[in-house]
């Protein structure tokens, strides 16, 4: 939200603060300010002028030439906008000024006359897109004087940035109230110049009210609980006043007309979103509120864009048509147009869901949707409305007709919290008084209404606020609140005493942690990516997708890794280790949630190692993937887990590629070479290697830690070249050796493959280490070489035999 700094000052009359400290303050409340931006910014040389004549320029029939009084004597001005006139007062930029955006005035001659400077439009100074005309000032001025001090710009916008939950600070009197508990003011709202006394009448009902020939009717009260509806006739459209306008721009707003300007000034000051229907214009003066019906599947918005309806939109109606999209925007042809005298002001309560919906379908957001869809203030309609038609009566005349017509279909009821003093010491660490509670709740407009009934003096009641409703739901929000204004930063530092938890993490988080460190271990860095994909990535549609082009829950963890090795290569960062451990989804049957799997992925590309003059590159190979996917298998599934060549997943050159199977022969996981046209690699990048495991939901219990002494007796080694089939896998084989070598063999190590000339076609030559040790005495070389020999037999009826 842009807020202006002169305003937030004007509410809290003991804040004496810059822009600076105030956005300091704000983000110690919990909204922090992205930016501030002063509007004087680029005007410093720019003064207020006098136009002593403008005539026709002898030369151009478009043109005037014109003799200024700048404060510095009277100079020629070659001027092209048709609105300039003798005695006027307006914005002058001399000879040598630079206006926002850089542009230099310079003295030219202009159709052979002189031109001293320039007389500026709003959008040269960058105050507003209207370039129809030179700015015009009222007022009375001195030439020469400053144009920021004369238009009150010495202002600065903030952009707070502010949580989904917080609506209320969307607005100055919110974020007023934040900084007046700072600075122990109040919150002070700004009497309006010029206000007429008005005496308001409401006349209440449901599902319809009807006054002088006016109604309003509620067809949808699930979405619409309350409309109030003003009727102001005989105004006068036409420009707001100069503080009304230095105001709103002030908030980062562009002036557009007294009507309008009022209703953005109340929804910029209260944040309750208000809207003007030119009564005029609305078929049968009624306002009916319920969804689009069929037929109804065309509409033009303010914007002159034409949007696609659907049965579900709330809309604002006449007694014929719609005529406004329910809290999103207005329609085209029933704005206020300059000839408008009669109005009809809307301030209704919708349903942030329906506002949320509705203005993602039509793929458009405006300040009154990012408002309703998070919430406005039940309980302030009547004062919001009260104020936006005194504010139109003062800039724009005319009288209120009649008493306010309000339809309430449903009553807003506010809730009452009991809060325990107790409970609030036991969450925060250190103790507070009733009084102390009071103080602190009180200025952000929570109401504590003393002991709870038939309570201890130590539990509170609280009445929630009406702009606090939406977040504010139990007693452990009332002690954010009561943390929050206490000041995070004053809470001690030391820690306090504490009882440590025993109950132990769920075996699958206690998995997660055990296989994170084993990848950071090995190099790799944890990635976080979205859960969104494209449609040809995910099974499951999202019902509000964020992106259109993103509609789909992932059913794989691996292209969004891979899109992050894109990125990496983008910026020339060719050796990439990621993993990540999330979430993918898969479609389950009709009516049934989907299915949700905790899996575990990571990507490889690049060099094994850091470059060093000491060795030779080497790049990642398919045993590295291999090695990684056995050790990841190995720690979720133990020693059952089979790492077989070879999956059928598309993704993965099926040359290089890795089955995972648990115990029971379910295919568990995969891995391999990306494929060919998985990744957007330049010429340079290397070979990508990819792996994807799926976590069970209850992974079974470790198995006890178990001791077992250092040998203190010396080994027997035997090293054993074998002619083994080549359809045989080393894997395979070393299963082989390792149940037939008898309890004394204690290791198999494979550290040699040979395949070429010597050796029969159809086969390899295999070396494996074979070391024996018995743990109680000293082996002798003839057991060693019985086992040897008995192994050999065994492994004869797998064809394979001794070389050499």
């Amino acid at each position: 939200m842009k807020a202006s700094a002169r305003w937030l000052r004007e509410l809290v009359p003991g804040l004496n603060a810059s822009a600076e400290e105030i956005a300091d303050r704000l983000a110690l409340r919990g909204a922090p300010v992205e930016s501030i931006v002063a509007l004087a910014e680029g005007l410093e040389h720019v003064v207020v002028a006098k136009v002593i004549t403008a005539e026709r320029h002898p030369n151009a029939d478009r043109l005037s030439l014109c003799t200024v009084d700048g404060g510095q004597g009277v100079v020629s001005v070659v001027c092209g906008a048709p609105n300039v006139k003798s005695g006027g007062w307006y914005p002058f930029a001399p000879v040598g000024a630079v206006l926002p955006g850089g542009l230099e005035i310079k003295k030219a001659k202009i159709r052979g006359e002189t031109s001293n400077g320039m007389l500026c439009s709003a959008k040269e100074l960058g105050l507003s897109s209207d370039h129809a005309g030179i700015l015009e000032l009222s007022g009375q001025f001195t030439p020469g004087e400053p144009f920021v001090a004369a238009m009150g710009l010495d202002d600065a916008t903030l952009d707070v940035e502010i949580s989904v939950n917080r609506g209320d600070l969307l607005s100055h009197v919110g974020l007023a109230r934040e900084l007046a508990t700072d600075a122990a003011g109040d919150v002070a709202r700004r009497e309006i110049p010029g206000a007429p006394a008005v005496a308001f009448r409401y006349e209440p009902g449901t599902p319809e009210v009807r006054v002088g020939g006016v109604s309003v009717r509620i067809d949808d009260p699930d979405l619409c609980p309350r409309y109030l509806g003003a009727v102001i006739r005989g105004i006068r459209v036409g420009p707001s006043p100069a503080w009304l306008q230095e105001r709103l721009r002030g908030a980062g707003a562009r002036p557009i007309n007294n009507v309008v300007d009022a209703t953005n000034y109340v929804m910029l000051e209260l944040g309750h979103p208000l809207h003007a229907f030119d009564l005029g214009r609305m078929a049968g003066s009624a306002v009916v509120v319920r969804r689009a019906r069929t037929g109804e599947s065309k509409f033009t918005t303010l914007d002159g864009v034409e949007r696609a309806l659907t049965s579900d939109m709330l809309m604002i109606c006449d007694a014929e048509k719609p005529v406004g999209v329910a809290g999103v925007m207005g329609g085209l042809h029933s704005e206020v147009e300059p000839d408008t005298t009669d109005v009809l002001l809307e301030c209704a309560l919708f349903s942030p869901k329906s506002i949320r919906a509705t203005r993602k379908a039509l793929g458009m957001s405006t300040d009154a949707s990012y408002r309703f869809e998070r919430g406005v203030d039940p309980e302030g309609m009547r004062h919001a409305t009260e104020r936006c038609v005194t504010l139109i009566l003062a800039t724009a005349g005319g009288t209120l007709d009649g008493p306010v017509l309000d339809c309430s279909p449903s009553v807003f009821e506010p809730q009452v919290i009991e809060l325990r003093l107790a409970r609030i010491e036991r969450l925060l660490g250190i103790p507070f008084t009733a009084d102390a509670v009071r103080g602190l709740l009180s200025p952000l407009g929570f109401q504590v209404l003393g002991a709870a009934s038939g309570g201890a003096a130590a539990t509170l009641r609280v009445r929630v606020p009406g702009f606090r409703s939406w977040d504010v739901k139990r007693e452990v929000d009332l002690i954010e609140e009561i943390a929050r204004t206490h000041g995070f930063d004053k809470f001690p530092s030391q820690l306090g005493p504490y009882r440590a938890g025993t109950v132990p993490d769920h075996p699958l988080f206690q998995l997660e942690d055990s296989l994170r460190a084993a990848l950071v271990g090995r190099g790799l860095f944890e990635a976080h990516t979205p859960a969104f994909a494209p449609e040809d990535e995910g099974d499951v549609e999202v019902s509000y997708p964020l992106s259109a082009t993103e509609r789909f829950l992932r059913r794989s963890l691996v292209p969004g890794l891979l899109r992050r090795v894109e990125h990496n290569f983008a910026h020339l960062n060719r050796d990439v280790r990621l993993f990540e451990i999330g979430t993918s989804f898969r479609r389950a049957g009709k009516g049934e949630p989907p299915r949700e799997a905790t899996c575990l992925a990571a990507v490889l590309t690049g060099l094994r190692t850091p470059s060093h003059w000491s060795a030779e590159d080497e790049p990642f190979s398919v045993w590295d993937l291999k090695g990684l996917l056995e050790d990841v298998a190995g720690r979720v599934y133990g020693a059952d887990a089979a790492v077989t060549p070879g999956c059928s997943d598309a993704r993965f050159d099926g040359a290089a590629s890795f089955k995972v199977s648990s115990s029971g022969g379910a295919e568990v996981g995969r891995g391999g070479r990306a494929a060919k046209g998985a990744v957007d690699a330049p010429v340079w990048a290397g070979d990508v290697w990819a792996l994807e495991l799926e976590l069970p939901a209850v992974p079974a219990a470790s198995a006890p830690v178990s001791h077992r002494p250092l040998p203190t007796l010396p080994p027997i080694d035997r090293d054993l070249a074998l002619i083994v089939p080549a359809s045989l896998s080393a894997g395979a084989l070393e299963t082989a050796i390792v149940a037939g070598g008898g309890r004394l063999l204690e290791s198999v190590t494979l550290f040699d493959v040979y395949a070429g000339p010597g050796i029969p076609a159809g086969t390899r030559s295999l070396a494996f280490r074979l070391r024996f040790r018995a743990s109680e005495r000293t082996l002798k070389d003839a057991e060693v070489d019985k086992a040897v020999t008995s192994l050999l037999a065994t492994l004869e009826d797998l064809g394979v035999g001794p070389r050499g």
